[in-house]
C-alpha cells in the first residue's frame, strides 16, 4: 500500500486499484483476490481483462457508481449499481465531491497482427482517468501509448502501463512521465497478461524526474 496526502492507494493486479479516502474507488478490476467494497468503479474500455463481469458482479452493488468509456456499457446493464454513468475523452463529472475527467487512451504503434490494426484504436474512444480527490490529483492511463493529449497533464500521482506488447514499455513509459509531469509514478499493467516485475524495476531505473514507487500486489 501507498500512502499520499491521507489516499491510500492499493495494487491488485494489472491495472487495478483501490483508491481509498473518504470513499472507495476502484479501476479496471480483474482477477481480485480480495474482497472490497467500492463506492466507485472506474472502466477504462472494453477488454476482458479492463472490464472483467465476473469481477464487477462481486464488488459491485446497489450503492456503486459505475463510470466507464461508452463502448462498455451495452455489457454492463445485468451489473447490479446505483448509477452508470458513461464518458467520452474529454468529458468530466464530479461524484461525491471527486472530480473525474475522462483521457483519451489509444495505441500510436501497437499493432494487432491479426487485424493491422492498434490494439486500442483511438477511433474506440477508450479512457484514461484523471481524478481529482481535494488538491490531490491521480491519473490513471488505461491502456495507451505516449499522446499528445498527455502532456503536461501534471498529476501528482501517475499511475502507468509498462508492459509493452499492447501499452508502453518500460522505455516508452520513462518517456512518458517527462511530458506528463507527475510528482510520482506507480508502474501497472505487469504480471498478470504480459509483462513482468522486471519491467517495473526497468523503469524505475529509467525515470529520473520523479519518484517511482512499485507497490507489492494486495
Amino acid at each position: 500500500m501507498f500512502e499520499y496526502n491521507g489516499i491510500k492507494i492499493r495494487w491488485h493486479g494489472h491495472d487495478t486499484f483501490t483508491i481509498e479516502k473518504s470513499i472507495t474507488i476502484c479501476t479496471d478490476p480483474y482477477k481480485l483476490s480480495r474482497s472490497i467494497h467500492p463506492d466507485i468503479i472506474l472502466i477504462s474500455h472494453n477488454h476482458f481483462d479492463h472490464m472483467s463481469l465476473d469481477d464487477l458482479k462481486k464488488i459491485s452493488s446497489n450503492n456503486t457508481t459505475i463510470v466507464a468509456a461508452k463502448e462498455c456499457m451495452d455489457q454492463l446493464t445485468k451489473i447490479p449499481s446505483k448509477e452508470k454513468i458513461s464518458l467520452n475523452p474529454g468529458q468530466e463529472k464530479i461524484i461525491n465531491n471527486i472530480k473525474i475527467k475522462a483521457v483519451p487512451a489509444y495505441n500510436i504503434d501497437k499493432i494487432n497482427p491479426d487485424t493491422h490494426k492498434p490494439f486500442h484504436p483511438k477511433e474506440d474512444n477508450k479512457l484514461g482517468y484523471f481524478v481529482s480527490i481535494g488538491e490531490t490529483s491521480i491519473y490513471h492511463i488505461g491502456d495507451s501509448d505516449l499522446i499528445p493529449e498527455m502532456n503536461d497533464l501534471k498529476p501528482d500521482i501517475l499511475l502507468i502501463p509498462v508492459s509493452g506488447t499492447y501499452v508502453m514499455n518500460a522505455k516508452e513509459a520513462a518517456k512518458a512521465v517527462e511530458k506528463i509531469k507527475p510528482k510520482i509514478a506507480i508502474p501497472m499493467h505487469y504480471g498478470a497478461i504480459v509483462g513482468s516485475e522486471s519491467d517495473a524495476k526497468e523503469f524505475k531505473e529509467l525515470v529520473k524526474s520523479c519518484s517511482v514507487h512499485i507497490i507489492t500486489k494486495e
